[in-house]
């Protein structure tokens, strides 16, 4: 106890103490006068050249550590098919006066469940073009209602895995009762025509007008996607015109 006190008490163990952080503090002066010192000795014997090579160094490096240490900036994945329902989107949304916003979502609703089923897309949305010319909350005085126009007392058994009725006025249920329910009815006939036909409940007519407006709607969509693949047309190329001399025609003119 008396010695803790005596210690404590000393001036000597006070100024003890902090010699070791001085001779640190009086180091490290040294060495930043060093460098500097050594700094100005290259700039002075080799010019700005030094200067720009080392400072070159120091980013290469800085860069390096910033790319392993700090989150890289994220950066969007472009599909293939983005283009394809980009284009089919502002399509649609210019012919049927509906918000593109909302025809991007149709259109991938529709690639999605026609994939699903093995169905063509693009007649997916040709029948939702002539059913309802994609208004999602069109109705029918027959009481077929959505996109694809579903009569929900024919199809309860599909709707009631979205919700019962109530869900076919939702885009995505509409869309994936509705390709089903084609699809059954392409595999039973085994032909487009028929299927469309039994589709819009007019198997009795004989001109098939069904059948043909949509097919007449798929063409359209088809060819906004062959635009696509379109090569830009190429710059025409200039001729040079040169007088072919005939035989017996002077060189000079003459």
């Amino acid at each position: 106890m008396f010695a803790k006190s005596i210690s404590e008490l000393s001036p000597i163990g006070r100024v003890a103490a902090p010699l070791p952080r001085l001779r640190k503090i009086v180091t490290l002066a040294v060495f930043f006068a060093s460098l500097s010192a050594l700094t100005l000795l290259l700039h002075e014997r080799y010019g700005v050249h030094f200067m720009e090579s080392a400072f070159d160094v120091v980013q290469t490096e800085a860069s390096a550590i910033s790319a392993r240490v700090l989150p890289q900036p994220y950066e969007a994945v472009v599909k293939p098919e983005d283009a394809r329902h980009a284009a089919l989107a502002e399509y649609l949304a210019k012919r049927f006066k509906v918000a593109q916003d909302l025809t991007l979502d149709f259109v991938r609703i529709a690639h999605t469940e026609g994939a699903k089923v093995g169905l063509d897309p693009l007649l997916v949305m040709a029948v939702i073009a002539v059913e309802s010319r994609f208004n999602p909350i069109a109705e029918s005085g027959v009481g077929a209602k959505g996109l694809m126009q579903i009569i929900p007392r024919f199809h309860t058994d599909k709707l009631a895995k979205f919700g019962g009725e109530k869900a076919v006025f939702d885009p995505e249920s509409n869309i994936r009762v509705g390709t089903r329910i084609l699809k059954e009815y392409l595999t039973r006939t085994g032909n487009v025509g028929i299927a469309l036909q039994t589709y819009a409940g007019a198997l009795g007519d004989d001109n098939d007008t069904y059948t043909t407006k949509v097919l007449s709607e798929k063409q359209r969509l088809q060819q906004v996607v062959a635009s696509l693949a379109e090569p830009s047309p190429a710059a025409p190329r200039l001729v040079q015109r040169v007088r072919v001399a005939h035989r017996g025609d002077s060189p000079l003119g003459e």
